[in-house]
Parts: C-alpha cells; structure tokens; sequence
C-alpha cells in the first residue's frame, strides 16, 4: 500500500472563500483539470504564472494536491488567464531538472510559498509540470 501523499492541505477560508472568489477575478493563473474519479472539471488558483526560459510550468508548492493527482491523471487541462484559456498537454518533470525549477519558483514567489516550504522543505516533494499548449 502505497504512504498518504505529502501535501498542505488548503483551510477552509481559503479552500472555499478565497480561492473561488480569485479564481473569478481574472488576475491570476487558473487550472481546469477534468477530477480523476468525477471527471468533472475541477478549476483551482494557482496564482501568478510561473515560467523559465519563455516555457511555462505548473509547480506544486502544497506537494502531492488534489490537482497534481487530477492533473497526474488527465495528462492534460487548460489553463485561464486574463479571460484566456488554453489547452494543454502536461508532462511532469522529474530528478535534478525539477529541484532546479523548484528552486527558481521558490526563489520568484518569495514569502507566499514559504509556508508551503516549512511544511515540506524536501524539493523533491514539489510536482512540476510543463505546459505544452494543444493547437
């Protein structure tokens, strides 16, 4: 049987109050990912998009989330922005390329995900993903 995954669950202010008020506001990244047992669509805040090098990533900083596993399961979602919305295909990086980008995300969000890193400091307990728009 496999360990519960690691992850920082959302309170309940946030997880029902805040994140679906900024989701409908339009200034911050929105994943749509179909639920890995519903396949309904699950839409979740993800705050300011996050990319290197012009490639943009999904990163995890609450760990092993209900969206990573939805997200693990799809292989793909759209993303909202700014009243856009693109699909994508999601391909999770893995080893020394996703501490590297675990890193640099942390280092970019500065303190907004320093509780997700108290929690779990490990680099290696942050899914990434990179985003590969469908045309």
């Amino acid at each position: 049987m496999d360990p519960e995954p690691r992850y920082v669950r959302s309170g309940f202010v946030m997880a029902r109050l805040v994140n679906p008020i900024v989701g409908r506001l339009g200034g911050t990244l929105v994943l749509i990912v179909a639920g890995r047992r519903t396949g309904r669509p699950r839409a979740v805040p993800l705050g300011r998009p996050f990319e290197v090098g012009g490639v943009r990533y999904l990163v995890a900083g609450g760990g092993e989330t209900q969206w990573v596993r939805n997200l693990r399961a799809a292989g793909a979602g759209r993303i909202r922005f700014q009243r856009v919305t693109t699909p994508f295909r999601a391909v999770e990086i893995v080893g020394p390329e996703r501490d590297r980008l675990v890193a640099a995300y942390r280092e970019k969000q500065g303190r907004t995900v320093d509780g997700f890193f108290r929690q779990l400091p490990a680099l290696a307990d942050h899914p990434v993903f990179r985003v590969e728009p469908i045309e």
